[in-house]
C-alpha cells in the first residue's frame, strides 16, 4: 500500500527556550495528530543512571557538544523521525542542534520530505532566568547553546518566546505549515552548503 509521507516539524532552540511547551501547544492546535518524537523523548528512553549524571559527561555529551552515546542517540532519533513520516505519521520534534553533523543529517534526511524547520529564539537574559528558576537544568547550558544552535541561520519560521506564548508560537507554526507553501529550509541548507 502506498502511503503519503507525514509532515515533519523540527523545533530547534537552546535549553529553556520553550520548545517543549510549543510542542504540546502544536499537538493541541493541529487538526491531525502529531507524534512528539524529539530529543527529550529519546533521552528519557535511556537507563536512569545516564540521566542522573551531573552535567551529563563525555558519554552523552555536554551542553555544547555530544559524547559518543549522544551521537548514536541523536542519529537514531533522526532516522526514527524520517521512518515515522515515511509510514504516514506526522511528527513534531524538539532539538538542540549543537553539532553541525546533526544539522547536516537532518537536511539530508528531511530535504525531500514535507518538513519545516522552526527556530525558537529568546534573549539570553530571559533564558538564564528561566534556567535558574526551573531548578531542573544545569546552569550555564543556555549560555553555551544560545548562539551555537542557531549558527546556520536558516529557518522556515522563527518565533521568540520572550514575546509570544506557547499557544501563539504554535499558531504561527500551524499557519506556516498549513499555508500551502512547503518548508524549504533543509533544501536551502543543502544547496548553500551551510551543512
Amino acid at each position: 500500500m502506498l502511503v503519503e509521507a507525514g509532515k515533519i516539524i523540527i523545533i530547534n532552540g537552546a535549553s529553556s527556550s520553550g520548545k517543549t511547551s510549543i510542542i504540546k501547544a502544536v499537538q493541541k492546535v493541529m487538526e491531525e495528530p502529531y507524534l512528539d518524537a524529539g530529543l527529550d523523548r529519546f533521552l528519557w528512553m535511556l537507563p536512569k543512571r545516564y540521566l542522573d549524571r551531573p552535567l551529563w559527561d563525555d558519554v552523552l555529551g555536554l551542553a555544547d557538544r555530544a559524547g559518543e552515546a549522544g551521537y548514536h542517540l541523536v542519529h537514531g532519533m533522526h532516522h526514527a523521525i524520517a521512518t515515522l513520516a515515511r509510514c504516514g505519521m506526522n511528527v513534531v520534534a524538539d532539538h538542540v542542534l549543537v553539532e553541525p553533523e546533526w544539522l547536516r543529517e537532518c537536511a539530508v534526511l528531511f530535504a525531500d520530505m514535507p518538513a519545516w524547520f522552526i527556530g525558537v529564539r529568546c534573549p539570553l537574559v530571559v533564558l538564564e532566568e528561566r534556567e535558574k528558576s526551573r531548578g531542573d537544568r544545569t546552569l550555564g547550558q543556555a549560555r553555551l547553546q544560545h548562539e551555537l544552535v542557531h549558527a546556520h541561520g536558516i529557518y522556515d519560521l522563527e518565533v521568540d518566546t520572550s514575546l509570544l506564548s506557547p499557544d501563539e508560537c504554535a499558531e504561527q507554526v500551524r499557519q506556516r505549515v498549513m499555508c500551502g507553501a512547503p518548508g524549504d529550509a533543509f533544501q536551502r541548507l543543502l544547496k548553500m552548503r551551510k551543512v
